[in-house]
């Protein structure tokens, strides 16, 4: 018999909607995650159970203001620490000194930091002069269970308090 929480065989790493009862609804991840750790906790066979986002929405974060300054800078470290790593590479099979390898490789990897950063940032001709990150985040988190064990479930989060 296959779980019908689980996606079956025939469609391979196709999205499937998930199946189950609803067991218990939380504003937040971190509440829904606690939640089947509780159950976890209290021996529940927790393979019967799915977290699902619901009223998902994408969610970006402005952390602050780009400028030439932040985009040079920006291209200028992350190209020394590649530089400095691939002139350790080098290092490791150069036969004369490890500091001239190591030297080149953070140079070469500035300039290439500097370009890389400042081509896309000059593309955009300041429509977009800020940096963010990108989240997935869902209104809300249903723990959906197997209907076989669902009530016991149930009946187990009430033990639970926030």
């Amino acid at each position: 018999m296959t779980n019908p929480m689980r996606p079956s065989r025939e469609t391979p790493g196709l999205p499937t909607p998930p199946k189950g009862w609803p067991i218990g609804s939380y504003g937040t991840y971190a509440e829904a995650q606690r939640a089947v750790d509780f159950l976890s906790d209290e021996n529940f066979t927790v393979q019967d159970v799915t977290i699902v986002g619901v009223d998902l929405m994408q969610v970006e974060r402005v952390i602050g203001r780009l400028t030439w300054g932040k985009v040079i800078g920006g291209g200028l470290v992350s190209g020394a620490w590649l530089g400095f790593f691939f002139g350790c590479l080098v290092a490791l099979v150069f036969a004369g000194s490890p500091i001239a390898p190591i030297l080149v490789g953070i140079v070469g990897g500035m300039v290439f930091g500097v370009i890389s950063a400042t081509i896309p940032y000059a593309a955009t001709r300041g429509q977009r002069d800020f940096a963010s990150t990108m989240q997935l985040v869902a209104g809300r988190y249903d723990v959906l269970c197997d209907p076989k064990s669902a009530e016991r479930a149930r009946d187990m989060l009430t033990r639970l308090t926030f």
